[in-house]
């Protein structure tokens, strides 16, 4: 019983929790080269009016939320603590060293072979750890 009050706790503290839960998406999808291989890559979508890609989760995580622009001001907004904002900061490191290097606009096949991808899925895979947790 306690923990599910100090969960509803945590999530009353966060301003906007539906775009807590786009953010985690976002993430996910960035730390799971499955998903980018089969949806991203091949356009297989699980289901009818389902749609991702790269670009719609660096809307999500840059224009949407700013929570990759500014991770330790979105603590309260979308993010419970200094520690996921620490995670994101990685993710946005490796995101906007992957967009320095390669450019934007290129293809999510393109990024997907960019040899600084691994460092995106690595630096989301622990961000996704944390924010789940």
């Amino acid at each position: 019983m306690e923990e599910v009050e100090k969960l509803g706790q945590a999530m009353s503290a966060i301003r906007f929790p539906k775009m807590r839960d786009e953010v985690i998406s976002a993430i996910r999808a960035l730390a799971d080269p499955g998903h980018q291989e089969t949806v991203w890559r091949k356009r297989e979508y699980p289901h009818d009016g389902y749609y991702d890609d790269f670009s719609t989760n660096i809307h999500i995580l840059y224009d949407d939320t700013g929570v990759c622009e500014d991770p330790f001001g979105s603590i309260g907004l979308y993010l419970k603590s200094q520690a996921e904002a620490e995670a994101i900061a990685r993710v946005a490191e490796a995101l906007n060293e992957l967009l320095e290097i390669e450019g934007a606009g290129r293809t999510d096949a393109e990024y997907l072979g960019s040899p600084h991808w691994h460092a995106v899925v690595r630096a989301a895979s622990v961000a996704r750890q944390a924010l789940e947790d």
